[in-house]
């Protein structure tokens, strides 16, 4: 039933309310239709209304979800990983021995680890390198046991800081909070990648060191043997008599 047809009774029973109350001589003649058409009227101005309700709710609604979508995280761990990072970089920069600088590393490494020693390089200048060798391969371990040590203190702030991120990202509010939280756990890992290749450099590190100490031992003992044996012709026994 359409609602013209709902309020035809309605405007029917008005109509004759109306006549039944009002005397004869001031009796006023009420159009049934036009009332009907008045109410019509009237419900559709109601039902726009409703809709127009209807949509600035729905409107309220979704600017309070952009809102809670533009809402930034309350953390930021960036500081956080910075510090520990600076930590490990700080004990590369501290190294002593040979140089992480390619063009030092260079000089050093031919002075030190010659492929062959020429004759004019003293006994005491080899011995010397030999010495200076040693210390470089003791100074690389202590870098890379240094390193190893905090690395093992950044993994206790680094868990906590994942328990932050994982924390504020299950409880994050809206997509802007869980792409930053997001972001920031791929920084954690990002961090942790650069932290294991500085621990991976400086064990290598060590490693090399005494590798190149091995290879120059053999060479220093070749010269060595060369100069104790000389150029000359060498010893040959021969037999020697005492007594006539």
């Amino acid at each position: 039933m359409t609602p013209r047809a709902r309020l035809m009774p309605i405007a029917v029973l008005l109509s004759l309310g109306l006549l039944g109350t009002q005397p004869a001589t001031a009796m006023t003649v009420i159009d049934p239709t036009n009332l009907v058409q008045n109410m019509l009227t009237a419900v559709r101005t109601l039902e726009v209304i409703n809709n127009q309700a209807s949509q600035l709710q729905n409107e309220t609604q979704m600017l309070l979800n952009q809102a809670r979508n533009l809402e930034t995280l309350d953390i930021n761990v960036l500081n956080r990983l910075r510090t520990t990072l600076a930590s490990t970089e700080r004990l590369l920069a501290e190294a002593q021995g040979l140089a992480f600088d390619v063009q030092r590393l260079d000089q050093e490494f031919t002075r030190l680890y010659p492929a062959e020693y020429k004759h004019s390089v003293s006994g005491e200048r080899m011995a010397q390198d030999t010495r200076a060798r040693w210390k470089q391969g003791l100074d690389g371990l202590h870098t890379a046991m240094r390193m190893q040590a905090q690395v093992a203190q950044n993994l206790t702030q680094d868990e906590s800081v994942l328990a932050d991120l994982v924390d504020r990202s299950q409880s994050a509010s809206g997509a802007l909070q869980a792409s930053q939280a997001t972001n920031q756990l791929l920084a954690l890992q990002a961090k942790q990648s650069i932290q294991a290749q500085q621990l991976q450099i400086t064990q290598n590190r060590a490693i090399a060191l005494e590798l190149a100490r091995q290879a120059a031992a053999v060479e220093e003992a070749r010269e060595l043997r060369r100069r104790f044996m000389g150029s000359g012709t060498p010893y040959t026994p021969h037999p020697v008599q005492f007594y006539r």
